[in-house]
């Protein structure tokens, strides 16, 4: 299969998981793996964005992984971090019943795209969503609401649209999630 083929089903089945609306199922809790990201930051670019996020919050167990995924991928941690509380809610159990599944909600086909071997591992999960924000910032010129809009709908919707897609959950989840991250970054959440 090659990677245009693999691309283009990874946008249509994005397109349909936001056109369903399908919100995450947690699944029953279970203790949170203890994985290290020993020596991800290493190759981390430093910026004002790239500021570690506090540990304020529900997802202060995830903190020092989320900034690692963050660090290791360029990314304002602050946006992943508001990422990961709207697709999951920092269950790192979560369940979409369009076959999501982790933290950052990878469905399958892109999990294994990302190499992601485990969605359901915290750290994999982080490294392999910031990995795909990643993908979507350099896409749209850095636009975080476009890369954002891409991550929900599919970056073939964005492109369509020449912006957010007209689909109201994609508008509730780029809002959302900037209005988390912008929290997370003033330490109000």
């Amino acid at each position: 299969m090659s990677l245009s083929t693999i691309g283009t089903r990874l946008d249509e089945l994005q397109t349909m998981v936001a056109q369903m609306n399908a919100p995450a199922t947690p699944a029953p809790a279970a203790a949170a793996p203890t994985t290290s990201f020993a020596g991800a930051l290493a190759a981390a670019q430093t910026s004002p964005s790239a500021a570690p996020v506090s540990g304020t919050g529900s997802s202060s167990a995830f903190d020092a992984q989320i900034n690692a995924a963050a660090a290791s991928n360029g990314i304002d941690p602050a946006l992943l971090k508001g990422l990961v509380s709207q697709e999951s809610g920092f269950n790192p159990n979560a369940r979409s019943g369009a076959g999501a599944v982790g933290l950052t909600q990878l469905m399958p086909g892109t999990a294994a795209s990302l190499g992601v071997t485990n969605p359901l591992d915290p750290a994999q999960s982080l490294q392999g969503g910031a990995k795909y924000l990643r993908e979507q910032l350099d896409r749209f010129g850095g636009d975080e609401q476009l890369a954002l809009a891409a991550y929900n709908a599919g970056p073939g919707a964005v492109q369509k649209y020449g912006g957010v897609p007209p689909y109201a959950e994609t508008q509730n989840y780029v809002t959302s999630v900037m209005s988390k991250a912008a929290a997370f970054r003033g330490g109000t959440a």
